[in-house]
């Protein structure tokens, strides 16, 4: 057998692909196309620069990390698309903590399996959506939350969730607010952010992807800094 000399081919068709963290290729970006707009949401009437929104992601990493949340755990987000999703994609990207995407469809029975299947400790979840009452659902399998001071939720049903943080202007209980959460880093938290820059490595986890679960229990998939960029990258590439 011959002696293997690298464990990654960066192409196979001319078309190289990218190997660096989603906080490098932000940084470049941001560098080249700072004043040219990143994220256009109307009906939340947002409408952000690459700058301006860098600056959103690294508000929202720094309080994250003032929660406790750090490299390597798993933060559950279950909302339809929105700013806060984009956002808080990146900004759990850029600590080393791992995104796990809930479908936004899911019921009782399939939030509490993957809430508990990758043992999220913290979850950012909408408010009431259509027929979805997220926010109702979370109280029916952890009914602690109305009795727990934000950040130390402590549920039987869900042993490792800690952390609920809420989108939307209303306070419930037991939850923090994610505006809120964006005011929360310190000096401490920007020192530490500006730490994780030499340390993540492409190669390292940031999301995990649940299928439906319609011929069983949902399956996660897990993906790296590589494959979310390269995904990103090819997909506008194709769409010119």
């Amino acid at each position: 057998m011959d002696n293997l000399d690298r464990s990654y081919v960066c192409s196979t068709d001319g078309a190289p692909l990218l190997f660096e963290t989603i906080p490098q290729r932000l940084d470049r970006t941001v560098s080249r196309h700072g004043e040219r707009e990143a994220l256009v949401v109307p009906f939340q009437q947002v409408r952000w620069t690459w700058r301006e929104f860098r600056a959103r992601v690294d508000a929202l990493a720094t309080g994250l990390l003032a929660l406790g949340i750090n490299r390597g755990d798993r933060v559950g987000i279950w909302s339809p698309n929105r700013s806060e999703w984009v956002l808080t994609q990146l900004a759990t990207a850029r600590i080393g903590a791992i995104l796990v995407c809930i479908n936004p469809a899911y019921r009782l029975a399939e939030l509490e399996y993957v809430l508990n299947k990758v043992e999220c400790t913290a979850l950012v979840s909408s408010d009431p959506f259509k027929t979805s009452d997220y926010l109702g659902m979370l109280n029916t399998l952890a009914p602690e939350l109305a009795g727990s001071k934000p950040g130390e939720l402590r549920a039987a049903g869900l042993p490792a969730l800690r952390i609920v943080i809420r989108l939307g202007a209303e306070h419930t209980p037991g939850m923090f607010n994610f505006d809120h959460v964006t005011g929360m880093g310190g000096a401490p938290e920007l020192a530490q952010l500006n730490d994780f820059g030499s340390s993540l490595q492409a190669d390292d986890p940031i999301n995990i992807q649940f299928t439906s679960g319609t011929t069983g229990s949902p399956k996660g998939a897990t993906l790296t800094h590589c494959n979310i960029l390269n995904n990103g990258w090819f997909v506008g590439e194709i769409q010119r």
